[in-house]
């Protein structure tokens, strides 16, 4: 695969490192969690013209490395996945809420 992304009339390799912390640095990332967000990052691709090429977590925090299109602002890529992220978490994990 290669590392453009190819559209009609351009090609582009636009690379976001982005580091999400969790509220008050609580560490809330377990292997429940984890698969969760695996899950959640799956249906955002789908949905979007995004690629999560790398995703690592640690207790406390989540790192992304997401090749984007220019179509898309960076705070239009970093609140959708963090909204949708959220969302999903709250949902399909709810000891997370509890903390």
């Amino acid at each position: 695969m290669s590392e453009y992304i190819h559209k009609s009339r351009n090609v582009t390799v636009l690379l976001y490192h982005l580091v999400f912390p969790t509220k008050y640095r609580r560490a809330i990332f377990d292997a429940t969690v984890d698969s969760v967000l695996k899950d959640v990052y799956l249906e955002i691709e789908q949905r979007y013209q995004l690629k999560f090429l790398e995703i690592g977590t640690d207790k406390n925090h989540v790192h992304f490395l997401v090749p984007a299109v220019p179509r898309y602002s960076v705070t239009k890529v970093v609140t959708s996945i963090k909204s949708l992220t959220a969302k999903e978490i709250f949902r399909r994990a709810p000891q997370v809420n509890e903390q």
